[in-house]
């Protein structure tokens, strides 16, 4: 609080002197003077309030846009209900009855190993006409249950169109009993077993059991060229046969059995 000397009470103007106007000139200096000192001093002892860098910032800096946001993206798998359960599992069962409806379909369609042994036996030369034509022969013992012979089946198929015309082929299923006596005569005690007969009807070489198709191809070269056989004698994989029981009497296929010829 600032105190200012009162204003000197004047006369009249005819009163004063020159001292008079003076003194009031002096006394109005004094209280503008005193004034500004009271102005100053209360400037410096109440300072205005700073304010923050951050207000200053939010009030003349302009505000940031808000851009919006893309939605997003639904996922492509559905939560999980009880119902997708019971679909998931009738589509599996469904395409696994189609793929085993297909499987069975091509099975049926594609000859196996026995069907191809009944073709090659329905192609065969019947052995009296073998013996008799001139023409070398292979004879086969086989069997339908016979897997070695099953495997060997395409081979022989192909092998027949080629040699077919220069040599015999011949088929002699081991269940008929026909043949009991060419297998006592050849020994055959296992199948497949492979009899190779001359010209003339004579045994010239036999092979046993299971065998690639290059061996048999040329041994029937050999044979058709009335050359020596390069791979005899030979064994291989075989499926047994007893012929022994096959000889006794009380066998019961033995008792006026009529079975025909393969």
């Amino acid at each position: 609080m600032c105190w200012l000397p009162p204003n000197p009470v004047t006369g009249s103007q005819g009163d004063r002197g020159s001292e008079g106007r003076i003194e009031e000139i002096s006394a109005e200096s004094s209280r503008v003077l005193v004034g500004l000192a009271c102005n100053l001093r209360s400037k410096t002892q109440n300072p205005k309030p700073k304010i923050p860098k951050s207000q200053i910032q939010a009030r003349y800096l302009p505000k940031p846009t808000m851009t919006a946001q893309p939605p997003k993206p639904k996922s492509p798998i559905p939560p999980f209900e009880p119902g997708n359960a019971s679909r998931i599992r009738n589509f599996l069962i469904a395409m696994v009855a189609i793929a085993l409806s297909t499987a069975i379909f091509f099975g049926l369609q594609s000859p196996n190993g026995s069907s191809k042994l009944a073709a090659l036996a329905e192609s065969a030369v019947p052995l009296e006409e073998a013996l008799t034509n001139n023409k070398p022969t292979m004879m086969e013992f086989y069997a339908n249950w016979c897997t070695s012979c099953q495997a060997m089946a395409q081979d022989l198929i192909e092998l027949e169109a080629e040699y077919g015309d220069r040599v015999n082929f011949v088929m002699l299923n081991v269940d008929n009993d026909r043949w009991l006596p060419e297998m006592l005569a050849y020994r055959v005690d296992g199948i497949p077993h492979f009899v190779y007969l001359n010209r003339q009807g004579e045994a010239i070489a036999s092979i046993i059991g299971e065998q690639p198709r290059a061996v048999m191809a040329a041994n029937l070269e050999a044979l058709s060229n009335n050359t020596a056989l390069p791979y005899t004698p030979a064994s291989g994989q075989v499926s047994k046969v007893n012929t022994t029981a096959k000889a006794t009497p009380d066998d019961p296929r033995s008792h006026g059995s009529q079975v025909n010829r393969s």
